[in-house]
């Protein structure tokens, strides 16, 4: 009886992985199309497990967090590159995750050798007269009106600094640069508009499991 119960979890098991992997599948390539609301979606059923995998290797709690909101800019613009015949969705995440995290530990290791000064005096950034800003472009891309008011909930701060990171590309030391504020200050806006995105969203009950 005990085995056969075993037998029957492991095929259970077997069977919601199989079901969780297609649900993600289907999610990239919705972001691959630039659905926000996919993408959303994406991080609040990937991101804790991609999160631990940056602790692993980072063994810093705080750092992963960074790294973990560069990865997913990343996924938002090539999630294109994925091919489910060649990998699982999580698989192809979690490389994302850990080349981030590698890059970064071989940028420290070179910083520790040649050591290069802070500039604080970043580069004006302005749009084109008529052309949207960057939170327009944001909430154009949000067809879910529950997406649409996550976003528009937002603070001015960071609702342009995430709109700059997934529209532009732009990396946490350039909207540093671009914004005219402090690194930190940038990466805490990045970080609280991700959280507070996925929260509203949760509450709203657009967020599945």
């Amino acid at each position: 009886m005990c085995c056969g119960r075993r037998a029957a979890c492991k095929v259970a098991d077997a069977g919601k992985s199989i079901e969780r992997n297609a649900r993600l599948a289907a999610l990239m390539a919705r972001v691959a199309l630039g659905d926000q609301a996919a993408f959303a979606d994406l991080y609040a059923q990937t991101s804790s497990h991609l999160y631990g995998v940056a602790v692993r290797i980072l063994k810093d709690g705080a750092l992963s967090e960074e790294i973990l909101q560069e990865a997913f800019v990343s996924v938002w613009h090539h999630a294109g590159s994925y091919e489910a015949a060649k990998s699982q969705p999580s698989t192809w995440l979690a490389a994302i995750v850990r080349n981030r995290c590698l890059d970064f530990m071989r940028r420290r290791e070179l910083d520790t050798v040649t050591m290069t000064s802070d500039d604080d005096d970043g580069k004006e950034f302005d749009l084109p007269s008529g052309d949207p800003t960057p939170m327009e472009m944001l909430l154009a891309g949000a067809d879910a009106q529950s997406v649409r008011d996550c976003v528009d909930a937002l603070d001015a701060g960071p609702k342009q600094a995430i709109a700059l990171a997934f529209y532009q590309g732009l990396s946490h030391a350039e909207l540093s640069d671009h914004l005219r504020q402090p690194l930190g200050t940038v990466k805490s806006w990045v970080r609280r508009a991700l959280e507070r995105l996925k929260g509203c969203l949760d509450r709203a009950g657009y967020v599945r499991d």
